[in-house]
C-alpha cells in the first residue's frame, strides 16, 4: 500500500463508525497527534552538582546562566527514605548559585546532582479542594486523598492586579465580631489587619470570624503557628460547616522558612482561583509576622545585609507583594483578607507592624490591659480604625456608633478621677452618661468564641445597650 493508499484508508475509516472491535482504534487528526507528542515530551533539563552545605544553604555548580532568582531545583538525594529535596535559588555568585532548601537537607554530599525544576513553580487549585489541608507544597495532609488538579495553572509569585483594573469595594461584609461589625467594619474585597502582643487573642479573633462570617469561600492560611493549634481549629473552631467551606493551608513554626514563605504565597494564590471564578473569598493569614520572620532568615542567609532591628530590607519591598494580592478583582469576584500580625513588645511603632499598617486598608488594635481585664476579644475600639467605615454605614448606624465612640472617648479621659474616686456623680452629666453608656457597651463586645451571632443585628443591640432604641427604630422607618 502507498502513501496516497493509506490516508484515503485513514480517511474513508474515520468518515464512518468503526467498529471498537476487533481492529484499531480510530486515528487522530494530525494536529491533535502532534500535540499530544509535544505534550509528552519532557523539556530539558539543566543539571549541575553540589559543591557545598551550610546548614539549609547548598551551593551549587554547573548551573551559571540557566537558572535566576526565584527559580527551584531538585537535589537528587537518591532512593532513600527522604527522597529528592526541593531548594530555591536565593543568589548566585559568578560560576556558583546558592539554594535554600525546602526541607532538612540531611543525606547531602559533594557531587549530588542538582536539576532545575519547573513543576513546583505553578499549583492548579481545583473546586473541589474546599475542604482540605494542605501544606506548602499543595500536598494534602488531611488523610483524604490525592487533590484533583485544576485546568488553570497559577503563578505562585504573581503579580498583584493593576490599580487601574480592580472594581471597587463592594457591599459590607459582616464578619460574625459585634466588636468588628459595630466599631471596624469590613467591605467585601478590603484588608484588615489584627495587631496585637504574643497572647493577646488574635488566633482566637480569626477563629471566632472563620466560624461566624457568611462569606462564600474561606482560604486560611496557618503560618508559623503552634502545631497542636491545627486540629483544634479544625475540629473545634471551623466544625464541619466552616470546614466544608474552606481551603486550610498550613505550615507550622517547626516549618523550614522557605515552607513558611511559601505558604503564604499558596494562601493567596488559592484564594486568587476561587475569586477569578467569580467567588467572594475571605483569606484568613496568620500571620503575617511569621512571614517577614522566614523572610528575614531568607535574606539574611542569602548575604543581605540587616537594616532595621535586622531585617534586611528586601523584607520590606516583599511584604507589599504578598498583601497586594487581596482586593476586589476585576470582575465579580473579590477577596476580602484579614492578617493578623503579631506585635514585637507591644511595640505598634516596630518596623513590620508599621509597614502593615501603611499597606492595609485598616487596623484593629487588641490591647494586653483589656484582655488582663477579662474582656475577649480585646479589641481597643478607640485604636482600631477601618478605611472603609464611610462606605459601610447606614446613617443611622454612623449615627449610633459615633455616640458610643464619643462615650468611650470621654470616660477614658476621666478614668483616672473616676477611679480614683475624685468625680462626683451628677456633677457632669455627659460624664455619667459615659460612665453608664461604657459599662453596657463592654458587655455588649464581650463575646465567647463559639457563640453565633448571626442571627442577631448588632446595631440594634448597641442601641438597645445605650437606650437608643428611637435611632433603630427611625432607621426602619
Amino acid at each position: 500500500m502507498n502513501a496516497s493508499d493509506a490516508r484515503s484508508t485513514e480517511v474513508e475509516c474515520s468518515s464512518q463508525l468503526c467498529p471498537a472491535e476487533p481492529g484499531p482504534p480510530v486515528r487522530a487528526s494530525l494536529a491533535e497527534t502532534l500535540a499530544g507528542r509535544l505534550a509528552g515530551i519532557r523539556p530539558w533539563r539543566a543539571v549541575g552538582t553540589v559543591r557545598r552545605c551550610t546548614g539549609q544553604l547548598v551551593t551549587a555548580g554547573g548551573l551559571r546562566g540557566i537558572v535566576g532568582l526565584g527559580d527551584i531545583c531538585r537535589v537528587v538525594r537518591g532512593r532513600g527514605e527522604r527522597g529528592d529535596l526541593l531548594a530555591e535559588v536565593v543568589g548566585f555568585d559568578e560560576d556558583e548559585v546558592r539554594l535554600l532548601a525546602y526541607d532538612d537537607p540531611v543525606g547531602l554530599s559533594a557531587g549530588t546532582p542538582v536539576v532545575h525544576d519547573r513543576d513546583h513553580q505553578l499549583v492548579r487549585p481545583h473546586e473541589s479542594w474546599r475542604g482540605r489541608v494542605l501544606d506548602a507544597m499543595a500536598e494534602p495532609v488531611d488523610g483524604g486523598g490525592a487533590l484533583v488538579a485544576g485546568a488553570s495553572a497559577y503563578t505562585l509569585r504573581a503579580r498583584p492586579l493593576p490599580a487601574q483594573s480592580r472594581r471597587l469595594m463592594g457591599e459590607r461584609l459582616r464578619l460574625g465580631v459585634r466588636a468588628l461589625d459595630l466599631f471596624v467594619p469590613c467591605c467585601r474585597g478590603q484588608r484588615l489587619g489584627i495587631f496585637a502582643g504574643s497572647g493577646v487573642g488574635k488566633s482566637s479573633l480569626l477563629s471566632m470570624i472563620a466560624r461566624n462570617s457568611d462569606a462564600e469561600v474561606m482560604v486560611i492560611g496557618l503560618v508559623g503557628e503552634r502545631g497542636r493549634e491545627l486540629n483544634e481549629f479544625l475540629e473545634h473552631t471551623l466544625g464541619a460547616e466552616g470546614r466544608a467551606r474552606s481551603v486550610v493551608v498550613v505550615a507550622t513554626s517547626d516549618a523550614p522558612p522557605m515552607m513558611r514563605r511559601r505558604a503564604a504565597y499558596l494562601t493567596l494564590t488559592i484564594a486568587e482561583y476561587f475569586r477569578d471564578r467569580g467567588a467572594q473569598v475571605l483569606c484568613l493569614l496568620d500571620s503575617v509576622t511569621r512571614f517577614a520572620m522566614a523572610l528575614r532568615e531568607i535574606y539574611l542567609t542569602a548575604g543581605e545585609l540587616p537594616a532595621s532591628r535586622g531585617y534586611p530590607p528586601s523584607v520590606f519591598a516583599e511584604l507589599p507583594r504578598l498583601l497586594e494580592r487581596a482586593g476586589p478583582g476585576a470582575d465579580r469576584g473579590a477577596i476580602t483578607g484579614l492578617f493578623t500580625v503579631l506585635v514585637e513588645g507591644d511595640d505598634l511603632n516596630e518596623p513590620v507592624t508599621d509597614t502593615v499598617r501603611s499597606v492595609l486598608d485598616g487596623h484593629v488594635v487588641l490591647d494586653r490591659k483589656i484582655a488582663e481585664r477579662g474582656r475577649f476579644p480585646a479589641v481597643d475600639v478607640l485604636r482600631s480604625i477601618s478605611r472603609a467605615a464611610p462606605a459601610c454605614y447606614m446613617p443611622r448606624e454612623r449615627e449610633l456608633v459615633v455616640h458610643a465612640r464619643r462615650l468611650l472617648a470621654l470616660y477614658g479621659e476621666m478614668a483616672e478621677l473616676i477611679e480614683l474616686g475624685a468625680y462626683r456623680p451628677g456633677s457632669n452629666p455627659a460624664v455619667d452618661e459615659a460612665i453608664a453608656g461604657r459599662e453596657a457597651i463592654e458587655k455588649l463586645l464581650a463575646q465567647e468564641i463559639g457563640e453565633d451571632t448571626r442571627d442577631r443585628d448588632p446595631f440594634a443591640l448597641l442601641a438597645a445597650a445605650l437606650g437608643r432604641e428611637e435611632v433603630m427604630a427611625a432607621a426602619d422607618a
